[in-house]
Parts: C-alpha cells; structure tokens; sequence
C-alpha cells in the first residue's frame, strides 16, 4: 500500500509541472530554435552557392557574358528562361534559403538580453550587410520585388514594391549597420566563414559593398552616387587578402558548386567550354590568367563558338584550378574595387589617385590572385591594347573590357557591369531562320508568380515596362 501510493504522490507531481500532454512529446535531442551564427553561415552558404553555380537550372549568367558556351544543349545561350524554372530557382533561394535566415537570425540575436550591446551591434551589422547584398542582387536581377510585405508568412500575396525605392533603402541600411560596428569588440566569430569576426574586415567589405552599389546608380542619380563613394572609397579593400571569399570544402555538401556541375568526380556530364568570344580576347593580349582559367587542346587555348553545338573534346574548357572542389568563391574582392575607382575618377568623384593608377592595379590585383606574377602583369600592362593610354575605346571600354575579363567564374557580376558599362561588345548570336535573339538585361519573374501572385506579378511588370528578358531596369539607361 506503501508502494502504491508512493507511485500516485509522484504521478501527481509530474503531471502539475506541465501545461499538456504535448509537453511530454518534446524530443529532446531535437533543438527547436538554431542559434543566429549556424542560420547566418547557411545564409552566406546559399547566397555564394546560387551565385556561383553553373547548374543551367539556377544560374546561366556566364552564358549571358559569353564567359563560356555549352556543348549540344542550346536553350541556356540564346536565353530561353521558360524551358526550366531558372527563374523560380533563383528568387526561391534568395528569399527562402538566403533572407528568410537571416530574417530569422537577426529576430533572435534582437531578443537575447544577455549578449553585450556593443557585439549584438556588431552582429546585426554582419547580418544586415549580407541583407542589403542579397536584396541588391534581387533588384538589380529582377527590379521591382516584393520588399516591405516579404518574408511574412502571414502574407501569402505580398505586393512588389519599386526597385529605386528599394535600392535607396538598402543604401540607408548599409550606412546604418556600417556605423553599428565597433572594431574592438567581437562579432559573429565562428560562424563568419568570410572574415573570422574580425570587424576590421567587415568595416572594409560593408564599404566595398557601398562602393558598388553607389556605381550601379551612377547614371540616374550620379549626384547620389558620388556622395557614397567618396563616403565609402577611404575605407575599402586594399589587397587581395581582403577579399570576400566563401571557403568551399573538399567532399559533399560543402564542395564548390562549379566541382559538383563539371568535376568527373561528381558528374560524368561535359556540358560547359570556354566561349571563343572571352578566349580570343585573351590569346590576343597574350593574358597570363589563361592557364589558371581554361585547359588547352594541343597546348592551345581554343573557344567553343558561342551559342551553336560544340564538341567537347575540340574546345578548352573550364580549368582544373576552378573545378577543385575546395577552391573558394568570391563575393566581392579588391580588383573589382579598383575598377570602380578607377570608373569614379573618371566620372570626377573626389577619389585619391588617378584612374590609370586603379586600372592598372585592378588588372594586377587580378593576375596575381589567379596565381600569376607581378612580372607577368607588368608586360600584360605595357601592351599597347592592355596600357590605358593606348587601349582601344574610351574610359567604359578600357575598364568595361579588363572588367569583363577580371570576373571570369564570376557570371552575375560580370553581368552586372556588362549592363552597367555596355562594355565590351557582346553580341548574341545570329540563328538562321529563328527571330533575333537579345542578351538579356534582366531576368524574368518567376512562372509561378503569375498563378499564386498574378495581380501584384502583373502590376510589376506594367511598371517596369514589361516583365520581359530586354526589359531594361531603373539604373540601365545608356
């Protein structure tokens, strides 16, 4: 009797220590809530991801910059986005696997009362940085996005808002998290995959980051854009260790998105060969980076014609250094940075040094991170068609050209300033019997935004001119 009652007295007191019985079915091996630093790491891991893939079902940029060009199937480099849910893949990664994280990891890290102010500042900054580039990518990809009713799954219709609007509040948002950041202090430390929580680094990146922005806007509101540049120019990348790279890892799921598309380790597919549009380019000016970018065929460097059937085994295609499964991803590095004071010095920014200075130290910052030496920059800037006083063209196609060249496995942004500069003269290709192609200045709205958002999709399109491949965005307008 003793016993029996023993055991009730104890029933009794377990069951008062819980609401319901759903307590019970708490697993506890299980966490219910990741901590900001592992949902920001899987943020940054799935912005470079989509940014870098090759996969034709995400990412066809390098086709669209002529960087490369495929071997039989065709509907990727004469821009067919309808034929697979390109589009769809896109947006879906950048709102539900990219922002939607570090939504999430930001709404935590506000809620933690114990953290210190001054390394929750400088975590929120991290955060909103990767923020303000992610969403950039979304306007300057699409234009006008959902934005002030995104992210809420509460709103299963959000409506688009206007790409300038947008771009002009992510440029406020930047300023704001970059005076958040407190060098002294940690931030995110292990789980910062770009820079270790050194803030010091993050202070460049942010202003690196503004330093392209502030370009993008240059020709419609070249007032505005010269104020953030100046801003943002004193404290930007000042060598190739700044550089914002993704660390990829040697194995599954961690590996370089290009080694999982192209390396015979992963895939027995032969898809991808270098566009002779790029290689021709460079076996004129004899460039160092050859090696380091493409394979050779007979020890030549050989482009596939682009946008017509080539046989793989004929024509160079992608080198062994970039389908290295451990070798890393750059979101932003210091030859783009001096491409773009170079560009603002030749817009007359108030920018220290002159723009042949930060032309030729771009195009060196590029050689030598590929793995060539200063020697060999040197003779490849003392060419008549590479030196900036005698190359063809004036200051947009000197950069614009070097620029194009410098972003190779880097198709988005080489996009981005093919847009911007209009330069160098791609030209899509001409297929017999078929209507003209155009390389395309944005990239359409997702197929599936027209059936579960179709009156909010349709409004965008008619203010942006057309939901259409040659629609041109708010910014493009030489």
């Amino acid at each position: 009797m003793k016993k029996y009652l023993i055991c009730i007295f104890s029933l009794v007191l377990i069951s008062s220590c819980v609401d319901s019985l759903d307590d019970y079915n708490v697993d506890p091996k299980r966490a219910t809530e990741a901590p900001p630093a592992t949902l920001f790491t899987n943020a940054v891991k799935n912005l470079t991801d989509v940014l870098t893939t090759p996969n034709v079902n995400t990412n066809n940029y390098r086709f669209y910059v002529q960087h490369w060009t495929s071997t039989q199937y065709l509907d990727e480099p004469r821009y067919n986005m309808t034929s697979r849910i390109i589009p769809q893949n896109m947006w879906q990664t950048l709102y539900r696997d990219v922002l939607a994280d570090l939504k999430e990891a930001e709404r935590i890290l506000a809620e933690d009362e114990l953290l210190a102010l001054a390394v929750k500042n400088n975590q929120l900054a991290q955060i909103e940085i990767m923020q303000v580039y992610t969403w950039s990518v979304l306007v300057t990809t699409f234009g006008d996005v959902p934005y002030s009713q995104a992210l809420d799954p509460e709103n299963a219709l959000p409506a688009y808002d206007d790409a300038q609007t947008i771009y002009n509040d992510i440029l406020s948002r930047l300023d704001t998290a970059l005076g958040l950041i407190d060098p002294t202090v940690p931030g995110i430390d292990q789980g910062d995959v770009l820079y270790g929580g050194n803030m010091d680094q993050w202070v460049k990146f942010g202003n690196s980051l503004k330093l392209r922005l502030a370009m993008v806007i240059a020709d419609v509101d070249p007032g505005k854009a010269q104020t953030l540049v100046e801003e943002a120019a004193p404290n930007v990348f000042e060598f190739n260790e700044d550089n914002a790279a993704f660390p990829y890892m040697s194995g599954p799921p961690n590996n370089n998105p290009v080694s999982a598309n192209i390396n015979p380790i992963f895939t027995s597919r032969q898809d991808y060969v270098a566009a002779s549009t790029l290689v021709d380019v460079m076996n004129e000016l004899d460039d160092p980076r050859r090696p380091y970018y493409f394979t050779t065929v007979d020890g030549e460097y050989i482009g596939g014609r682009y946008g017509y059937p080539n046989s793989y085994s004929s024509f160079s295609t992608v080198s062994d250094l970039i389908i290295e499964p451990s070798f890393e991803a750059l979101l932003l590095d210091l030859s783009e940075v001096e491409f773009l004071l170079a560009e603002a010095v030749e817009r007359g920014y108030n920018v220290e040094g002159t723009a042949e200075e930060h032309y030729n130290a771009a195009i060196i910052a590029s050689i030598t991170y590929w793995g060539a030496s200063m020697a060999e920059a040197e003779a490849y800037l003392n060419q008549p068609g590479v030196n900036y006083n005698t190359a063809p063209g004036d200051w947009r196609e000197k950069i614009g050209t070097q620029k194009w060249i410098a972003l190779y496995n880097r198709g988005y942004e080489a996009w981005l300033e093919w847009r911007r500069l209009d330069a160098p003269d791609l030209q899509p290709p001409v297929i017999e019997g078929a209507s003209q192609l155009t390389i395309p200045t944005r990239m359409i709205y997702p197929i599936n935004e027209q059936t579960l958002n179709p009156e909010n999709r349709e409004a965008a399109a008619s203010a942006i001119g057309g939901d259409e491949s040659s629609t041109k965005l708010f910014w493009d307008v030489r």
